[in-house]
C-alpha cells in the first residue's frame, strides 16, 4: 500500500472512530464552552474588562482542553491497535502524519466551536479578522503534532495518561504565545506578522521532528 494510501485510510478510521464516539463533540467542546462561561460569573459582568481578556482565555482554554483532543488520538491508543498497524507493515511517518491530520482536524472544529462561544461570550472587537483564518490552523496543527509526538514517546509506559500532558503542555507555550500575541495585535490594530512567522516556524519544526522520530519512538515503545 502507497503511503498516500496508509495516510487516508488511517485519518478515515480516525474520523469515523469519532463520530461513532462523538467525544470532542458531545464532551470536550461543551465543557471548554463551560469553561468560558464561568469566567465572567467569577470576575462580574465588566464588558470593557471582558472584551481585552476574552482572546486570551480563549487561547488558554483551546491549549488545555486541546490537549485532551490529542490525547485522544495519541498516548491512549490501544497497545493491541499499535501492534497490528506494525505488523500490517503500515510506515511509522504514515502514521505519524495521519494521527497528526485527524487531530488537527477535530481540533480545528475545537477552535470553531470554541470560538463561536467565545465571540457570544466576550463579545472581543477585533480588526482584520480574516487573519483567524491563518491563525486557527496554525495553532491546530502545531498542537496536532505536539500531542501526536508527545503520545508517541509515552506510548507502552504505564501512567501515559497523566505524562503526556506534561510533556505536550509546556512544548505548547510558544504556540500559545504567538497565538495570543497575535490576537492581542488583532484587538489593538498592530502588525502580527511576525506572531504568524513563528506559529509557521514552530509548525514547521514539529513536522520535521515528527517525521524523523517516528520510526525510533515507534521501536522504542515495542
Amino acid at each position: 500500500m502507497s503511503l498516500r494510501r496508509q495516510i487516508t485510510t488511517l485519518v478515515r478510521f480516525e474520523l469515523r472512530d469519532e463520530l461513532r464516539g462523538g467525544e470532542v463533540a458531545l464532551v470536550v467542546i461543551p465543557f471548554a464552552v463551560i469553561a468560558l462561561l464561568t469566567i465572567p460569573m467569577a470576575i462580574g459582568i465588566d464588558t470593557p474588562l471582558l472584551e481585552r481578556i476574552g482572546p486570551g482565555i480563549y487561547w488558554s482554554i483551546v491549549m488545555l482542553f486541546g490537549v485532551l483532543v490529542t490525547q485522544r488520538h495519541s498516548s491512549l491508543a490501544p497497545a493491541a491497535a499499535r501492534d497490528m498497524l506494525r505488523l500490517s507493515g503500515v510506515d511509522p511517518a504514515a502514521r505519524f502524519v495521519a494521527t497528526t491530520l485527524a487531530t488537527f482536524l477535530l481540533l480545528l472544529g475545537f477552535e470553531v466551536g470554541a470560538g463561536l462561544a467565545t465571540v457570544i461570550l466576550y463579545d472581543p472587537s477585533l480588526s482584520s479578522w480574516w487573519w483567524l483564518a491563518a491563525l486557527l490552523p496554525l495553532t491546530a496543527a502545531g498542537l496536532a503534532m505536539i500531542g501526536t509526538i508527545g503520545g508517541n514517546l509515552v506510548a507502552g509506559l504505564e501512567g501515559r495518561t497523566s505524562l503526556a500532558p506534561l510533556i505536550v503542555v509546556p512544548i505548547a507555550v510558544p504556540l500559545l504565545l504567538g497565538a495570543a500575541q497575535a490576537t492581542e495585535g488583532l484587538r489593538v490594530g498592530a502588525g502580527i506578522l511576525r506572531w504568524v512567522l513563528l506559529l509557521a516556524v514552530v509548525d514547521t519544526v514539529l513536522a520535521l521532528a515528527g517525521v524523523l522520530t517516528a520510526r525510533p519512538l515507534e521501536e522504542s515503545a515495542t
